[in-house]
Order: structure tokens, then C-alpha cells, then sequence
């Protein structure tokens, strides 16, 4: 079973690849030495973020086809286990987890689209050759972030409508302060109601679906990077 990239990071374990690429894992190993001073660099050192709001759902979604042929193919990534908390309490350990996980995956992976890929429109995976688009982004942090403690449950993947227009795929997390979002366009962990995006579904946390946002246009795809 795969196991966290940071964990040595964060709980001082001794830490094992959770990708099988070796592009991939050099990479990893070469984020030890400290990233520029950023917005999303000075989140890991603020204690908290303000509280924000959480998003409420409207129903059943049809799922995004990328997601329900990852879910055959993953099993796992997909179940939902109702025993788990349905959001994570937000701590400063948590946040500092959680907006390091994300701006590390970001800086390590190269975005591209699956269509220069894979020469598919569409498909949901792990970044294992150390590229992918928004959903593969999202998903390994989801993976790293789940290793790492956190509850798959309150972890939900989100189909939006980006500032271009088009199908977007972002990491909603689901915490006591409310919902932040998990993105591969931006290394800053943001309140989902300031990324600008439109909501449109999300996985559902009681079952292996999806449920709506209440946006009024839903993708088939995630197309973009």
C-alpha cells in the first residue's frame, strides 16, 4: 500500500513513495529546500484561517464519466465510510498540513491536458509520470492528505465553472472553520466562496455519487489543466 510523501515531513515516520514514477519521487525528494516567500508559503505560518462558510447541497448530481472510470479502476478512492467525520477539526497542524500538501503537489507535478497526455479528452488518475491535469492534481493530494490522517469523508472532489468558462476540477475540504479549496491553479488555500469559481457538484458524503451545488451549467469534463 502506498504511503505518504510527507509524512516524515509532518510526523517524523520515515517516509516511502506514493508515486511509482522515479521522475516523480527525485522530484519529491528535491522539495526539502524551502519555496519562495508567498501568499500560500505564509498560510503554513498563520495560525489559523478566518472562519468561513461551508457549502449546502442540493440534491442528487450525475457524475462526472472520468470519475466513474477511475472509481473502477480504484475502488477505494470512491467508497465513503459514514463511520468517518464528515468535516476535519481545523488546528494549526491540520492547516499548516493541509496548505503544504497542496503547494508542494502543485510545485512538483506539470500540468497538461489529457489530450496531450493520454490523446483522450477526459481521463481521471494519479500523476504517476509526474504530469497531469486539475483531477490528478487533486486526487494525489487527497491520497497524501488521507495517509496523513485526515478523513476521506470531509476530503470531496468538485467539478466547477472556472474564469474561462470551462470545467474545472478542485479539492474541497470540509473543516470546522468551513469549506476551503484545494487547487492546482493557485498554491493558496482559499474560502470556496473567493476562488470565483461557479459551484456546480461535488461528491456526496453519505454515498458513492455526486451531489449538486445549485450552478446552473455542469460539464461532462474536466478537461483543462
Amino acid at each position: 500500500m502506498r504511503q505518504s510523501l510527507f509524512k516524515n515531513f509532518f510526523f517524523g515516520k520515515t517516509a516511502k513513495s506514493v508515486i511509482s514514477s522515479q521522475i516523480v519521487h527525485a522530484a519529491v525528494l528535491s522539495l526539502s529546500l524551502l519555496i519562495p516567500a508567498s501568499l500560500a508559503e505564509a498560510q503554513t505560518l498563520a495560525s489559523l484561517p478566518p472562519a468561513g462558510q461551508s457549502i449546502g447541497d442540493a440534491g442528487k448530481a450525475k457524475p462526472i464519466l472520468g470519475w466513474v472510470k477511475f472509481c473502477e479502476r480504484y475502488p477505494s478512492e470512491c467508497a465513503v465510510n459514514t463511520a468517518e467525520a464528515q468535516t476535519i477539526e481545523l488546528t494549526p497542524q491540520v492547516w499548516k498540513l493541509i496548505t503544504s500538501v497542496n503547494q508542494r503537489v502543485n510545485s512538483t507535478i506539470r500540468a497538461v491536458t489529457d489530450i496531450d497526455h493520454w490523446g483522450v479528452v477526459d481521463i481521471w488518475s494519479f500523476p504517476d509520470d509526474g504530469k497531469g491535469d486539475c483531477e490528478d492534481f487533486q486526487l494525489l493530494k487527497r491520497r497524501i492528505l488521507a495517509e496523513n490522517g485526515l478523513p476521506r469523508r470531509a476530503m470531496r472532489m468538485t467539478v466547477v465553472i472556472d474564469e474561462l468558462g470551462e470545467g474545472h476540477a478542485v479539492l474541497t475540504i470540509r473543516t470546522s472553520q468551513g469549506d476551503y479549496v484545494l487547487d492546482n491553479k493557485t498554491s493558496a488555500v482559499l474560502p470556496w466562496d473567493r476562488t470565483g469559481y461557479v459551484y456546480i457538484k461535488r461528491e456526496s458524503q453519505n454515498v458513492a455519487g455526486w451531489v449538486s451545488l445549485g450552478g446552473v451549467t455542469s460539464p461532462t469534463t474536466t478537461a483543462n489543466r
